[in-house]
């Protein structure tokens, strides 16, 4: 195993943080897999499946078992770490500009596209491989000004020639949950399976530009712009893994996640060794569009009645607000039939706050599909 150090452009005099990648087997000796953990700093299962993942990754490149390369970042967001407010960790966004540190991801699909065009053709295989060489390239180019768009282009570099791209995450409480691109859902089912994941939630397009559709996006975008006249594949399955929620951070769970993360490696051939039987799925894929929130139109003391991977009809309550003043009783329903897959932590709520996420059928949402 090497062991890279990345700096970040100084936001400071005197202040340099740095990203810490670790790189397993040999590059182009199989496929490439990249796995990073919390991105949002303050999701911390991920650090702890990748403390778990180093172990057995350390153990299988003494077998010799490493059949391809991997690169695992074990802590994605050396800035979201440190920031503390009154004891508080804040690691979703950042605290000097205001954004989700998994948004706003470089675009140099269309620069890629010209320098990649020429060298083009009906050789599949040939193609991805320049594309990917072209991207590398033009995202290592591409300007930063500040210290976030450094991490971003650190985490890009490292990630968009990858063909497995798996962004560990967590909700607040929920159950394990898969967010991918449409496209790549076949090539995503059998990790679902081994995760035992109860819904994949898809779109191609969800918006703001996130890690994973950083990565995998590309390639359609790829073939629509050069309209079908070269072949390019799906070559990058880039997913993003919701280990249940914050609180879940436990060596059983977190050593049994590697460990199905391996099996779904061994399955696609970056790691040596006899394929794991693929699990019975226990879940399904939904569209990312379906997924509709429960919202309280009242504040206070928040009560859930359902617990996350309940299944509940349209109409039926999944918790109660409380006025603790005017002693006021609110229900918060289901809008749809559907899973309740994740739900807030906290307690208290305000008005308007979105409390619950129900993964229905039916595609009812347009625009932006991410949370903030």
């Amino acid at each position: 195993m090497q062991v890279h150090h990345h700096a970040l452009l100084s936001p400071a005099p005197g202040t340099q943080r740095e990203l810490i990648s670790l790189h397993y087997g040999r590059p182009g000796q199989g496929p490439k897999v990249y796995i990073q953990a919390s991105l949002h700093a303050d999701e911390l299962p991920g650090m702890l499946v990748a403390h778990h993942l180093r172990n057995k990754l350390d153990a299988l490149e003494a077998a010799g078992r490493i059949a391809g390369e991997i690169v695992l970042v074990p802590m994605a967001n050396p800035i979201g770490l440190s920031q503390y407010i009154l004891h508080g960790h804040q690691g979703r966004f950042e605290t000097t500009s205001g954004e989700n540190f998994n948004r706003h991801y470089p675009e140099q699909m269309l620069a890629a596209a010209a320098a990649a065009e020429g060298e083009l053709g009906a050789d599949a295989a040939r193609n991805v491989a320049v594309l990917r060489r072209a991207l590398k390239a033009a995202v290592e180019q591409s300007p930063v000004e500040t210290e976030l768009q450094s991490l971003r282009r650190t985490l890009m570099s490292l990630s968009c020639d990858a063909d497995i791209v798996l962004d560990l995450h967590c909700d607040a409480q929920a159950v394990m949950h898969l967010y991918t691109d449409t496209l790549c859902w076949p090539d995503c089912e059998p990790l679902a399976r081994y995760l035992g994941a109860r819904v994949t939630l898809l779109a191609q397009d969800s918006g703001d530009n996130p890690f994973d559709e950083a990565c995998s996006q590309v390639w359609w975008q790829w073939d629509r712009h050069f309209g079908g006249r070269f072949a390019i594949p799906q070559a990058c399955l880039s997913v993003t893994v919701e280990l249940r929620g914050g609180a879940d951070v436990e060596h059983a769970l977190a050593e049994a996640d590697a460990q199905k993360l391996l099996d779904f490696l061994c399955y696609r051939g970056a790691v040596a060794g006899e394929v794991p039987a693929l699990p019975a799925p226990v879940g399904d894929a939904r569209p990312l569009a379906g997924s509709m929130p429960i919202k309280s139109a009242t504040a206070g003391v928040l009560a859930f009645v359902r617990q996350p991977g309940d299944m509940v009809a349209a109409g039926e309550v999944v918790a109660h607000v409380i006025d603790p003043i005017s002693n006021a009783l609110t229900e918060l329903s289901a809008p749809v039939d559907g899973l309740l897959y994740a739900r807030e932590s906290v307690r208290f709520v305000t008005a308007g706050m979105k409390v619950a996420r129900i993964a229905g059928t039916e595609p009812l949402r347009s625009g932006k599909l991410l949370s903030a």
